[in-house]
């Protein structure tokens, strides 16, 4: 599911506001006396701690605005939120609100000297699956660089870039000094389109991108009649995982149910995975983008859920039989 490299331009793109390099490490100087954590992930609704390599976090905005979570989040976790770290940061806060994007995951990333990434691809963060990946180099050097897709990248504090973390990369600091970038994901929409050149247009106007829409609100009375069981592949939840609805494939029991503040799809491990409603009773996971919808359709004589998936504008749909909650 990964964008077809002959559909898009380069792996990165300049994006068009020139942002003030002083101003962003006066913020980053805040919190330079604190002891920055590990880097660590998210998946299928769990974090694991990264070990082995001197890269280190500071997060801005993270799940349930929680100043320990390090990973970028995803689906399972809380709703989005600023940390107390950004109280400190007037600039920062500026920028982020000129985004024109809903945030997810915020963080000052922070790559210590003789460190080599090992070279992976991020494949949920690429524009096909409705998530973008920004970066804001604070401090740097010249032998610090990013080798994306075969081509070496020394983006400058002032920059401001975007990079489909989706091809293949790998980081590097060979000086003596640390590498700093405020790193930014976000929801891709057409707003945001337009901080990209103008030799990017032809791309956001075609089938590669998945545009998200905003959330709407739901009542008390639509979220007790959206409570419902239905078996699903297991993939469901599991975002990275490059799972098909169609073809015969392991089924678990799925059950959508009601927090009293919103709702929620309880995995058969027991675990909750938050949902943002879209309107016309169809929902996406807290933590990530329509790459993934359940929609309830249970008031006709066959209540049933619909099940989708997208990559870029094409999508693929399950309808499965539901059991409405008594």
């Amino acid at each position: 599911m990964n964008v077809d490299d002959s559909m898009t331009p380069a792996g990165a793109a300049r994006l068009l506001p020139a942002l003030d390099a002083d101003r962003l490490l006066a913020d980053l100087m805040t919190a330079r006396d604190h002891l920055w954590d590990e880097q660590s992930s998210h998946e299928n609704g769990r974090v694991s701690r990264w070990a082995g390599q001197d890269w280190r976090c500071l997060p801005v905005r993270s799940p349930g605005g929680d100043k320990t979570r390090t990973d970028p989040g995803g689906p399972g976790s809380a709703e989005y939120a600023d940390t107390e770290w950004l109280d400190h940061m007037p600039y920062v806060r500026e920028v982020l609100r000129s985004i024109p994007a809903p945030l997810y995951a915020v963080r000052f990333l922070d790559l210590g000297p003789g460190v080599v990434g090992y070279r992976h691809n991020d494949a949920k963060f690429a524009p096909d699956w409705g998530v973008a990946r920004l970066h804001i180099p604070v401090t740097t050097h010249e032998e610090a660089s990013l080798d994306l897709d075969g081509e070496i990248h020394r983006w400058q504090p002032g920059e401001f870039w975007f990079g489909d973390f989706s091809r293949k990369h790998q980081i590097q600091n060979l000086g003596p000094e640390h590498r700093v970038h405020l790193v930014v994901d976000v929801l891709v929409t057409p707003e945001l389109a337009r901080l990209f050149p103008a030799d990017w247009a032809g791309y956001f106007d075609g089938p590669e991108v998945l545009y998200n829409r905003p959330a709407v609100a739901t009542t008390d009375r639509e979220r007790e009649a959206a409570r419902c069981s239905f078996d699903a592949p297991a993939h469901l939840l599991e975002i990275e995982v490059f799972g098909s609805l169609t073809g015969p494939q392991p089924q678990v029991t799925f059950h959508l149910v009601d927090t009293g503040t919103g709702l929620a799809i309880r995995s058969p491990q027991d675990h909750l995975f938050p949902l943002v409603a879209l309107g016309d009773n169809e929902y996406r996971l807290v933590g990530w983008s329509e790459e993934r919808t359940v929609t309830t359709r249970l008031d006709g004589p066959r209540p049933e859920v619909e099940l989708t998936y997208r990559k870029g504008r094409r999508a693929t749909r399950l309808r499965v039989p539901a059991t409405p909650a008594a």
